[in-house]
């Protein structure tokens, strides 16, 4: 049980076996998302590397192919787990996601793999 909301990071396959088929990233995208609800609902923040690093990337006149996405995408996940105090690492082949938990684990955060392993949140009045 946590006293205070817990901001989780979402990590899981985004570009990873999409080939660069922008409909293909946007169905991972879409399944990251879907657990946003779930972990929300159980008292916490979801957030998720791609809200970050695709708005840079756009400000940047890039997107998730160019060659400067591995410039952003990564370290801005790197940047974000330096705030999060956990991940939720979801199912699937991911570099990306392997890193943030790799990250996550040296930093001493907890890796869920699951949203009903999160801690929940104590309410006010629970005993």
């Amino acid at each position: 049980m946590t006293d205070k909301p817990m901001l989780i990071l979402i990590a899981g396959p985004y570009r990873s076996g999409t080939g660069g088929d922008p409909e293909a990233m946007a169905a991972n995208l879409t399944r990251l998302e879907a657990a946003a609800w779930p972990v929300f609902a159980a008292g916490h923040l979801p957030v998720i590397g791609e809200w970050i690093a695709l708005p840079v990337l756009r400000s940047a006149g890039a997107g998730p192919t160019d060659p400067l996405a591995d410039q952003v995408l990564y370290p801005a996940a790197d940047r974000l787990l330096a705030h999060c105090d956990a991940v939720l690492r979801l199912p699937g082949e991911s570099a990306g996601a392997d890193q943030d938990v790799a990250t996550a684990r040296r930093r001493g955060l907890p890796v869920y793999h699951d949203v009903a392993e999160l801690p929940p949140l104590a309410r006010e009045g629970a005993a």
